[in-house]
């Protein structure tokens, strides 16, 4: 037992604390939330758009324009693993550009784009259709109508699956390591590579990531109940 405990030991010590490689796994984690973040933004705004261009089918009552381009977009980024979308990103469409986050912002805030524009539909269309009928009978604008009666609705209905969403991003960040970008899992591989001790370094990188993910999902069960609050007075 005390074998045991000495070797967990070394390998702790040459993981995190022999030449302050802590220091280390903490700016991979800054890099691996400032993607997540800014991506997520990104994600919501496209799939916002792509959700009104994807709904614009049944308003008509026929098939549009944007509505093609947008159910093309959806089914493109859907079908295709979001590796492979990065290594697009980097090596064809943005091949001149040296900034990686960029890089990786655009390519998961456009894939998570497809994921939201979905979830967005289905939050829109679980609100009662007469809302929008009343506010057309009272001489609101539909634009009006639909941002402060309709969008909130959509939302709240849509919380708990964009929270699930974002989860999901946050994760499959670990594979921008592809573009040279030093985040969590990179640096766990790295620091691997220098201890011939894959052990540490990668429980230490789940670890990391567990706690991060149990925080925001707290934070956003905190944030669920609010708006229900909100929602029931």
């Amino acid at each position: 037992m005390e074998q045991v405990l000495l070797e967990f030991k070394e390998q702790f010590t040459s993981a995190f604390i022999t030449e302050d490689r802590w220091k280390l796994y903490f700016q991979g984690l800054l890099t691996t939330i400032e993607i997540v973040l800014l991506a997520a933004i990104l994600g919501l705004v496209i799939g916002t758009v792509i959700c009104f261009m994807n709904l614009s089918s049944s308003k008509a009552k026929k098939c549009t324009i944007p509505h093609l381009i947008a159910v093309t977009y959806i089914d493109i980024i859907r079908g295709t693993p979001s590796v492979i979308q990065l290594l697009i990103m980097w090596f064809i469409i943005m091949k001149s550009s040296t900034n990686g986050v960029l890089v990786a912002v655009i390519s998961f805030g456009i894939n998570s784009g497809a994921y939201v524009a979905e979830i967005m539909r289905g939050g829109i269309q679980a609100v009662n259709k007469g809302q929008l009928e009343a506010g057309d009978s009272l001489g609101i604008s539909r634009f009006t109508t639909i941002r402060y009666v309709i969008l909130p609705q959509a939302f709240k209905n849509a919380l708990p699956t964009l929270c699930n969403e974002f989860i999901t991003l946050l994760k499959e960040t670990a594979i921008v390591g592809y573009v040279s970008l030093s985040d969590l899992t990179r640096v766990s591989n790295q620091i691997s590579s220098r201890t011939y001790e894959p052990f540490m370094p990668l429980i230490g990188a789940a670890a990391i990531y567990f706690v991060i993910i149990k925080m925001f999902t707290i934070l956003f069960g905190k944030l669920e109940r609010r708006m229900s609050q909100n929602v029931a007075c």
